[in-house]
């Protein structure tokens, strides 16, 4: 499997970050050995010292795809979680500068938690979730999918022009405003609607 994550896909986030809002959506990978099961701990990497949270809606894609059509799209996806998108603030800024790649900053081991995934059919309407970060017991992000720039179906058929979908990837879909700094110690818990689904320890 492989994860393909959306940046910019939130105006108040692109604007928090001071980027400029995309006209089409913006892609980057990460590998399965960035996947983090099961709520076990993250442990903080030793090359950064500036480790941002990003928390995000993501799909499970359900079957093969490639060229999807818009009228199908809703049919790829079957499950819903949330993961987080782990991100080396310090590490990107500096490859940002050089216009260099973002994968070091984004791609390491263990920079993917994912919840546990529900399916699409028992969330409700995909676009109306709302879902949030706490640290420490402090909401630090929260958005609602009606926000997305652009929809599950967009994504799915924007990226499958240029990359097979297969049964199993994951698509981390785009994080809300207010993305910051862990630290070891912290607490992180993650929830769609009143939901708790992510809770686990910076180490």
């Amino acid at each position: 499997m492989k994860i393909i994550a959306i940046g910019r896909n939130y105006t108040e986030h692109a604007k928090e970050l001071d980027n400029p809002i995309p006209e089409k959506p913006v892609i980057f990978l990460k590998p399965d050995t960035a996947v983090l099961k099961d709520n076990r701990d993250f442990y903080y990497p030793d090359f950064s010292r500036n480790i941002h949270h990003e928390v995000e809606i993501v799909l499970r894609i359900c079957k093969e795809g490639k060229h999807i059509g818009a009228k199908f799209a809703h049919t790829y996806y079957d499950a819903i979680g949330l993961g987080i998108d782990f991100t080396a603030r310090d590490i990107q800024q500096q490859h940002k500068e050089k216009a260099l790649p973002w994968e070091l900053a984004k791609a390491f081991d263990g920079s993917a938690p994912v919840s546990e995934l529900l399916p699409k059919e028992t969330v409700g309407d995909v676009y109306d979730l709302t879902f949030r970060l706490d640290k420490n017991g402090e909401t630090v992000q929260t958005g609602n999918t009606r926000d997305l720039l652009f929809s599950f179906e967009d994504i799915l058929v924007f990226v499958s022009q240029y990359i097979t979908l297969r049964k199993g990837d994951l698509i981390f879909t785009g994080t809300p405003a207010g993305v910051g700094p862990v630290s070891v110690g912290d607490l992180l818990e993650g929830f769609i609607g009143d939901r708790q689904l992510l809770r686990f320890y910076v180490k």
